[in-house]
């Protein structure tokens, strides 16, 4: 859906983005992953043409992205951007005229959404009346309101309590269910966990790696394994399984094993002796956090 091709920001001599080229596919969860000032809020502007890249371009379907494919997205920024004297239904449904709806759609939508949310009749009020996560639902609703193609949700979560940040995640995965590409941009790794089909990680303005969430898992496996076991005799593994931990917990005692050596990772079950009572048995694979952190240190 999305080509982006050797995109460049700088200012004088600080640069922003560096040489950044990633594929979005259509209908995916697309999470840009990062610290604050790894370049993440500028690519998501320039993909928004909020600001123009020094080098490179974006492809959409195959065609350079025109400013009329802005009817065709809706963002999120992370500095939201409503006005403050303004009613919340008047602002909401102007900004949807602006992408192309009727007034009389606008309004049906909106009142759709208000119910949906669970801010009904808070349409006359104005946007400073409003608490901080009221707030933020209207923000959500004035980017959704026109059914956007491509959704561009920067730290979409900020400032929601753990309720309504489990509405919004609801709204984000029922938004994609009927279509919608969602791409945001985060450094809060248990978003990405439960979120994203595909990453991109950046890190000092460079991309450090990106692609399919499980592909990029896969790259980082390292052969740990965790074995939980009940046991009053002490165990002793081949010599070629290394120990990498051993705790007890509530008399169950838990392994995590290096098993790199091993042609099979089951031959270490095969090799328990009798009378151990066997719980679980499951590679380690490192979450997203691990990954970055891994990545990082590794450049």
């Amino acid at each position: 859906m999305i080509e982006v091709k050797q995109l460049t920001k700088s200012y004088g001599d600080f640069t922003a983005l560096n040489n950044f080229s990633i594929s979005i596919p259509k209908g995916s969860i697309y999470g840009i992953l990062g610290p604050n000032g790894a370049g993440k809020t500028t690519f998501l502007r320039i993909l928004n043409q909020i600001l123009p890249p020094s080098e490179g371009g974006i492809e959409w379907d195959g065609k350079a992205l025109a400013r009329t494919d802005l009817v065709r997205i809706g963002y999120l920024p992370e500095e939201r951007g409503l006005y403050k004297e303004m009613k919340v239904d008047d602002q909401l449904i102007y900004l949807a005229q602006l992408r192309g709806l009727t007034a009389e759609d606008a309004r049906k939508k909106m009142n759709m959404w208000f119910e949906r949310l669970n801010v009904e009749g808070w349409g006359g009020k104005k946007l400073r009346d409003l608490s901080k996560g009221m707030a933020q639902k209207i923000q959500f609703v004035a980017t959704v309101l026109h059914e956007p193609e491509l959704l561009i949700l920067d730290e979409p979560f900020s400032g929601f309590d753990p309720i309504n940040a489990n509405l919004i995640r609801d709204e984000i995965i029922r938004l994609n269910q009927e279509g919608a590409t969602i791409l945001f941009s985060t450094h809060r790794m248990e978003s990405v966990e439960d979120l994203c089909s595909h990453i991109c990680l950046i890190h000092k303005s460079n991309k450090i790696l990106d692609g399919n969430k499980q592909s990029v898992k896969n790259k980082f496996r390292s052969d740990k394994y965790r074995l939980h076991l009940v046991h009053h005799e002490t165990i002793t593994f081949d010599s070629n399984v290394t120990v990498l931990s051993h705790e007890i917990k509530e008399n169950v005692h838990e392994y995590v094993l290096d098993l790199a050596q091993l042609e099979s990772p089951f031959t270490v079950l095969n090799a328990l002796p009798a009378g151990v009572d066997f719980h679980s048995f499951q590679e380690d694979i490192p979450n997203m956090n691990e990954i970055f952190i891994n990545a990082v240190e590794s450049k």
